[in-house]
Parts: structure tokens; C-alpha cells; sequence
């Protein structure tokens, strides 16, 4: 069809664009989310109109259709408005949690790991995470070669997360090297069953990163990133 209006019945037009709008082969660019909700709906009206007037006389439309488009097209208009309140409380949300963000700059964090860092003589710290209580903990450190340098025996304790604040020496007394050290963790039930519990990484928190998917990333002085939302405990 190559011209701008066409011809419908008792001689009302439609223009072009319309039915292109209608048939879904519109050349005209538009944005990702489609026509605003205010385009669509003076669309939808331009529509509706036409129809009308170019009605069959002998079988008019029926209120109750018209009433059901008239519905639908403010459902449409409506979810087209929620999407962008919800956009823009989204941007909200994610500005206010940078700023939270910010104020752990500097502070001591445990996060999910299974290493502790020792430089200058002194322990970036590190924690375990207890999902029951036990009548034991015990907590072994390694060296980079696999060796047991240490091990702390930390009595009974009752579940959640336990800091432990760690002199880096070894089983004598002397001072660790400099250095990155493994740490693994086994509880003992009051029966003398042992399960391995998990391990929480002390770190210093250097700076605040937006992270490819949107979330907020805390960069440590470890090298490693992680969600904010990782973090276990604030030292």
C-alpha cells in the first residue's frame, strides 16, 4: 500500500502510521518498552473511533465490546505507569545503598572464605559460621604448603557467627611468616560426631564498586570483591 491514508467503508480514513501501529510493521524507531502509555493510548482512541463511525448500521458494535476494550487499554496504560514508578524506585534503592555502602570504608568485614592473611605480624581475623550448636569447634590453620601450623581448640559454642581474633603464631609460639593462611573448621556434637563448618574470611574494606549486574561490590584489601550483601559481620 503506498499511500499515506486508506480508505475504510463509508469513506473515513485511517492514516498510515495507525495501521502500521496496528499491525505491528511500523518503520519508525522506537525505544526497547515500546510506545509511551500516552502514544498508545491516543492510538488505541484513533482506533476506536474509526471504527465506530464505520460501523455496519444494521450490526453496531456491542457497548459490552467496546466497554472491554476501553478496560483493557487501561490496564495496558497502567502497567506502563507501574513499570516506571518501579523503575525509579529501583535507581532509589540502589543509590541509598551505595551510601550505606560507603560508610563500611575502612572497617573490618567477615565474608564467606577459607583464608586469613597475616602481614607485619598480625591477622586479618577471620570467624565461623555455626548453623547448630557444639560441644566443640576446633579450627586448623595451614600454610601455603599444606602444613598444620596451628590448631585452636575453641570449646563449646552455640550457633551463629564467632569472630575469632587470631595472634598469628604457630603451635610453639612463633610469629607466622607474612603470608596467606588456609583455615578449616570441624564441630563435635555432645554424641562425638564431627561435621565440618564453614569458614568466614576477614578483610578490610578498601573502596565500593558497582558490579556488572547492578549490585553493590565491596573491594577488599585481599583482592577480591564481593557483594555487599555477603557480608556476615561488621568488626
Amino acid at each position: 500500500m503506498t499511500s499515506s491514508n486508506t480508505t475504510i467503508s463509508s469513506g473515513g480514513t485511517v492514516s498510515q502510521q495507525l495501521l502500521d501501529t496496528i499491525n505491528g510493521t511500523s518503520s519508525s524507531s522506537t525505544s526497547s518498552t515500546g510506545s509511551s502509555s500516552s502514544d498508545l493510548q491516543t492510538t488505541f482512541l484513533k482506533l476506536l473511533v474509526t471504527q465506530m463511525q464505520n460501523q455496519d448500521p444494521t450490526n453496531p458494535m456491542d457497548s459490552s465490546q467496546m466497554t472491554s476494550q476501553l478496560a483493557q487499554i487501561n490496564t495496558v496504560t497502567g502497567i506502563s505507569q507501574l513499570n516506571t514508578t518501579l523503575s525509579s524506585l529501583s535507581s532509589q534503592l540502589s543509590a541509598g545503598q551505595n551510601a550505606q555502602a560507603s560508610l563500611l570504608i575502612g572497617q573490618s568485614v567477615l565474608v564467606p572464605g577459607s583464608t586469613t592473611t597475616v602481614a607485619g605480624g598480625a591477622s586479618s581475623g577471620f570467624g565461623v559460621s555455626l548453623d547448630s550448636s557444639v560441644a566443640d569447634l576446633t579450627v586448623t590453620i595451614k600454610n601455603s604448603s599444606g602444613q598444620i601450623v596451628n590448631t585452636l581448640d575453641l570449646g563449646a559454642q552455640q550457633a551463629g557467627t564467632i569472630p575469632v581474633a587470631f595472634r598469628p603464631v604457630d603451635s610453639s609460639g612463633n610469629t607466622l611468616a607474612d603470608g596467606t593462611y588456609t583455615i578449616s573448621a570441624a564441630g563435635r556434637s555432645t554424641t562425638g560426631a564431627t561435621t565440618a563448618e564453614t569458614t568466614l574470611s576477614g578483610a578490610q574494606v578498601q573502596s565500593v564498586v558497582q558490579q556488572s549486574g547492578g549490585g553493590t561490590g565491596l573491594l577488599l584489601n585481599n583482592g577480591t570483591t564481593v557483594d555487599m550483601t555477603k557480608v556476615v559481620a561488621i568488626l
